[in-house]
């Protein structure tokens, strides 16, 4: 292979992506830095319930520890989930310590990875990949740096947006597909998440593009379909509830949770919300009102308390997703700022301000860091468990052992 070659396909941003890379494992580490055990109760419950899974060899297992309940596919709809994490624990011989502690990180880097893959072919990949590695984590809402099936099932929008985009073959609704059947299995919400992302491309191509969007609506819509009698026994519980209004004390408060992600991001985002409605194109216009969408049904529930309140516990963090991937575009066109030659000339300014764009861009990633990650630090965790704790759980957990 010749330089030039290695030059295509190594360039400048894939180098600025590595140190990213490492930022978004440092922020899911966070919880675990001082603390070696799974932190959330949920990562618990995932784990106690993997076991129990493979120890019954069917999806139809007691409940763990007090066995009074059966779990199966109707009432445990985050199976796959567990399913999955249960077989690599199994195959790899990872500890779960070290799975739970250590693999939220490395989730993270791929949901990372997903956003630059999306970004680079819009021309702002490190960018949104910077702020998608910033993502919080809170007890409230969950995140990145726990091990629970909200948290995989974020790094899957970024590259179906991906190969809705730029992809067209029936490979690419296959992909797509297969997608939308996994997060069926491992979390709902993620997956009629990323559903309510995708709808505006939908919309948008039904013009221009007829057949590429019922290529995508079939992908995201038979897994839904296919399991359709017991879908079926669920929805008009569903659609009664929403139109019953929520108890809006029982939720995080959309306020704190902008402002946990941070004023200067979303800033930015807003900034990026005005590049891509600039630039045009069908592509930029649905990732405005793919955002949109999500802010429209996470403000309803907030404000009216209209909806389902899994969809705005679970959506606050799609939304999240969504903002750092404008924030990457508002960072691109901060980066792309150029003062004009005449104006410089006129104004006797320094060489350096040629590249004022590109300085102001490093500011903005400076002050967002500085910013940023001692509000991730500080972040309050519960510590319920101590080294005893553990020995008794791991005792009732595998009776076998």
């Amino acid at each position: 292979m010749s330089l030039n070659n290695s030059h295509k396909i190594f360039n400048r941003d894939d180098l600025i992506l590595l140190p990213i890379l490492g930022l978004a494992f440092y922020i899911a580490f966070i919880p675990h830095q001082n603390y070696p055990y799974p932190v959330h109760i949920d990562e618990w419950v995932h784990m106690a319930n993997s076991e129990a899974l493979l120890r019954a060899g069917s999806t139809t297992f007691d409940l763990p520890f007090t066995g009074r309940e059966t779990l199966g596919l109707s009432n445990n709809l985050e199976v796959g989930f567990q399913l999955f994490w249960g077989i690599f624990q199994r195959i790899s011989g990872i500890s779960w310590i070290s799975i739970i502690r250590y693999f939220p990180g490395i989730v993270l880097m791929i949901t990372t990875l997903s956003v630059y893959i999306l970004g680079r072919r819009q021309g702002f990949g490190w960018e949104a990949a910077f702020f998608a590695s910033l993502i919080p984590t809170t007890v409230g809402i969950m995140g990145p740096a726990f091990l629970v099936p909200v948290s995989m099932g974020l790094l899957f929008t970024p590259l179906a947006l991906f190969l809705a985009f730029n992809f067209k073959t029936v490979w690419s609704y296959i992909v797509i597909f297969i997608f939308t059947c996994f997060l069926l299995t491992i979390h709902a919400p993620s997956a009629i998440s990323m559903v309510i992302v995708l709808l505006p491309f939908i919309l948008f191509n039904l013009k221009g593009n007829f057949k590429h969007s019922v290529g995508i609506t079939l992908a995201v819509a038979i897994p839904f379909l296919a399991p359709f009698p017991w879908i079926f026994d669920l929805l008009l519980p569903t659609a009664q509830r929403l139109l019953i209004p929520q108890s809006p004390t029982e939720y995080v408060q959309l306020p704190l949770v902008i402002m946990t992600y941070g004023y200067l991001p979303i800033a930015i985002a807003i900034l990026g919300i005005f590049f891509l409605a600039l630039k045009g194109e069908g592509k930029n216009y649905s990732l405005i009102f793919g955002l949109l969408a999500l802010l429209v049904m996470l403000v309803i529930f907030f404000t009216f308390h209209y909806g389902i309140p899994i969809m705005y516990e679970r959506g606050l963090l799609f939304m999240m997703l969504m903002l750092s991937i404008a924030a990457g575009a508002g960072l691109m066109g901060v980066k792309n700022l150029k003062i004009p030659e005449k104006l410089r000339e006129r104004l006797k300014l320094p060489q350096f301000t040629r590249h004022a764009g590109y300085l102001l861009c490093a500011v903005l990633v400076g002050v967002t860091l500085t910013m940023v990650i001692p509000e991730r630090q500080e972040e309050p965790y519960y510590h319920m468990i101590e080294d005893e704790d553990y020995k008794a759980f791991m005792f009732i957990m595998t009776p076998d052992s």
